[in-house]
């Protein structure tokens, strides 16, 4: 048993960073390179692990030199890999950051991870559902997230929805979660409403109660923190400052994978909302994504426990 299982994708991320990103046709110079551990999922499982959770990740690799990598994090971080590995390579995303401003923009190829199926969520359904948190996105086939929310409602679990990239539901797979945790685009693309501040997002955040989610929708902000918006309360919580944005890459994952941590252990939901907005403040001050996670003892200090 796991208290967190997190279903998603693992991805070789190769980062440019450039003061600006080439047009059609054009080739500028970069300023920097590197290559390293992402994918939403997990980079989610390595944040909630390093965060104090014990943490599980499901997922299909390749028998490659990025599948090698995906394993070294995870053993590095405390992740317990729940993984198939066979001839698919695994993915790999290409990341163009912007120099003066660390603002990315992404395109994801999930490799081996694409070929995850219903089928393969029914071989772990007894992971899934002995899950007291179970957190998925949406990098791995539509129809995989759906049947393991459905597995993971019916075995008790605490279910999270992390709906990115932004994508059209399923009629009902909201209905499956208790949180969910979209940015603006995302919100936007579930709601059909701008969001472009709190009164809009607070507006997102009902219509997205409406269309079933459980128990409350939490909106990402970015620089301006997050709205915590259930059916009794609906609370802002202003971004914390860690220092100086390196990059904003990993950002959101460090607020789902400290969320879930924290809901994990028991902690309020409105609360848990506090310790992710920490720990995806931290994160931006750090290159990379994966290696960007704080551990439990940076965050603590960070909300000043």
């Amino acid at each position: 048993m796991s208290d967190i299982v997190i279903l998603g994708v693992f991805v070789a991320d190769t980062a440019y960073r450039a003061d600006r990103q080439p047009r059609m046709g054009e080739t500028i110079l970069g300023r920097s390179f590197a290559l390293g551990p992402g994918g939403k999922g997990s980079n989610q499982a390595v944040a909630a692990a390093r965060a104090g959770g014990r943490a599980t990740f499901l997922s299909k690799l390749g028998r490659d030199t990025f599948g090698d990598m995906a394993m070294d994090t995870w053993a590095a971080a405390g992740v317990v890999p729940a993984v198939e590995r066979g001839e698919t390579p695994t993915g790999a995303a290409y990341i163009f950051i912007e120099e003066g401003s660390g603002d990315n923009a992404i395109i994801i190829a999930p490799g081996a991870a694409a070929e995850i199926d219903a089928a393969f969520i029914d071989q772990h359904a007894g992971l899934i559902g002995s899950a007291r948190v179970f957190v998925t996105q949406l990098e791995q086939p539509m129809e995989a997230a759906l049947r393991a929310l459905t597995v993971a409602r019916k075995g008790g679990a605490i279910t999270v929805l992390n709906p990115a990239p932004a994508a059209e539901l399923p009629d009902g797979m909201l209905a499956l979660c208790d949180y969910v945790t979209p940015n603006e685009t995302e919100a936007e693309a579930l709601t059909g409403l701008a969001v472009t501040d709190l009164d809009t997002a607070r507006r997102a955040g009902r219509a997205l109660l409406a269309q079933g989610v459980r128990r409350a929708a939490i909106l990402t902000l970015g620089a301006q923190g997050a709205l915590f918006h259930s059916a009794d309360r609906s609370i802002h919580v202003p971004a914390f400052d860690a220092g100086p944005v390196v990059e904003t890459t990993g950002a959101g994952d460090a607020f789902n994978g400290g969320f879930a941590a924290a809901v994990a252990e028991g902690m309020d939901p409105e609360e848990a909302t506090h310790f992710g907005c920490a720990t995806a403040a931290i994160s931006v001050t750090r290159p990379g994504t994966a290696p960007s996670m704080p551990d439990r003892a940076e965050v603590l200090a960070l909300l000043g426990r």
